[in-house]
Order: structure tokens, then sequence, then C-alpha cells
């Protein structure tokens, strides 16, 4: 089985076109998409569940 592909927060906000502000404004809310801290303290969100929150905003703004 693949491991899920892990994306670096710098990757996600170009992905997003948001700034990091932004970005963690909405986590402090709740509504952004699940971040992984690494042992070496860096931050990735799994692309799936980066899909899914976009999935999600898509639906909300139809």
């Amino acid at each position: 089985m693949a491991r899920p592909q892990m994306l670096k927060l710098a990757e996600v906000l170009t992905e997003i076109d948001m700034s990091r502000a932004a970005f963690y404004r909405l986590r402090a809310r709740g509504s952004a998409p699940r971040l992984f801290k690494l042992p070496n303290g860096q931050l990735r969100v799994r692309r799936s569940d980066l899909d899914d929150w976009l999935a999600r905003c898509e639906a909300a703004a139809a």
C-alpha cells in the first residue's frame, strides 16, 4: 500500500493562493485541512485531506 502524499505547508499555501496568516486564522476556527507536525517540527498536510477540504469549500460556495 502506497503512503499518502504529504505536502509542505508552503506548497499548500501556494496551491490555494493564501497567506500563512489567513491559513492560521482558518485553522484557529477549525476550518482548515488538518496539519501534521513531524518530529523535526515541520508541518505537513495530506494530499487527500487538502482535496477533501477543497471539495467542501466548493460545495459550500455552490
